[in-house]
């Protein structure tokens, strides 16, 4: 989708904008975030800030405090949610859209001026551009966390943690849920929607954002929360009766599930069958097939990946790779989900374990 140069629209027609910052423990990258938003090309008198503090334990609230033009809400929650901060935010405001961010971005100067163009049509409900990785090259983490930030330009189905909404789509819809710890953003997306507005994603850079992903550990547990996340969303959605994300759902299930089945039939065979060629040869088919399922993607799709994302051969193999064994952490996110529902204990954040990290870029 294009739109016109921000250059034409004079100061006094553009509209405020309350530009809503959510952050834990961040302390790192909370004074970056504000100076990016206040160095934006779009009037500072027009821009209203807030900075929503989940309960930290270090100085991110004296960081923001910092800047007299930033309103500070600390809410001091046990068990802080995105959703929670996010809708604490935008209810302080009075602005017609508001910007959402998370402390661990910069805002693109230009965005703010290109997404209120766009909001023009009425039908828009929201505004994303791209997100992209700041340090790629520093872990391999970045590096696919770079690559799954793109999607393709103009009608999108859903959007993510930073997005330029229109208030009177937050206000039919409730904002967000505040209880979800994954998908909140998507889940929400798909009410909007629903409520009758279009989501665009525009050619444009939105923001820079340092994931500081650098240990498998790290890895695995976004890989679980994304998972409990996609249990999340599709639950709510398959009760909206839409097919939104029952894809990537149930390929989650069939071959994380899949390869689990058999590897574990694979080794009771092995442990408690009789040991015969027979056995020994039904134990290791098992064990392929369940392979071949999780291995799909390493598989069969590194043209596709080569095409699709402009990777190398290299790249496309070691993304494959990601693809493929994700989906084993993403199973025992879902799992943690359904678990949450028959005992009524949903996946809580614990504050004392969230933190915003910095990169140092690779030399």
């Amino acid at each position: 989708m294009k739109t016109n140069s921000p250059h034409k629209v004079k100061a006094e027609h553009l509209p405020d904008i309350d530009c809503v910052l959510i952050g834990v423990n961040c302390s790192k990258t909370v004074g970056s975030c504000i100076a990016s938003i206040l160095s934006a090309n779009y009037p500072n008198q027009k821009l209203h800030l807030y900075y929503v503090d989940g309960g930290s334990t270090d100085n991110s609230i004296a960081i923001a405090k910092q800047d007299k033009n930033v309103t500070i809400v600390a809410l001091n929650l046990e068990y802080p949610t995105p959703g929670a901060g996010r809708n604490e935010g935008w209810k302080l405001g009075r602005s017609a859209f508001v910007q959402f961010l998370d402390s661990d971005t910069l805002l693109d100067a230009e965005w703010l001026s290109k997404a209120v163009i766009a909001m023009d049509d009425k039908q828009v409900g929201a505004v994303l551009g791209f997100r992209k990785e700041m340090y790629p090259e520093h872990s391999v983490y970045n590096w696919i966390g770079d690559i799954e930030w793109g999607r393709a330009v103009g009608k999108s189905d859903c959007f993510g943690g930073d997005v330029l909404i229109r208030r009177q789509a937050l206000e039919k819809t409730g904002g967000y849920d505040e209880i979800l710890v994954g998908g909140e953003d998507p889940e929400l997306s798909r009410r909007v929607i629903r409520a009758g507005w279009e989501i665009i994603r525009l050619d444009a850079l939105m923001t820079k954002h340092d994931l500081a992903m650098k240990t498998i550990k790290q890895y695995l547990r976004r890989s679980f929360r994304s998972g409990y996340g996609f249990a999340a969303v599709r639950n709510r959605e398959a009760k909206a009766g839409t097919t939104f994300w029952k894809y990537d759902f149930l390929k989650i299930i069939i071959k994380g599930g899949g390869f689990l089945c058999c590897f574990a039939f694979s080794v009771l065979i092995m442990v408690f069958g009789h040991t015969t060629n027979a056995m020994l040869i039904i134990a290791l088919l098992l064990l392929t097939f369940g392979s071949t399922m999780l291995l799909s993607p390493r598989l069969f799709r590194i043209e596709k990946f080569m095409r699709e994302d402009t990777l190398n051969r290299r790249e496309a193999k070691r993304y494959a790779w990601h693809c493929s064994v994700v989906v084993l952490p993403q199973l025992f996110g879902i799992i943690r989900f359904y678990a949450g529902q028959l005992f009524n204990k949903p996946l809580k954040n614990r504050r004392s374990t969230l933190k915003t990290g910095l990169s140092t870029p690779a030399t």
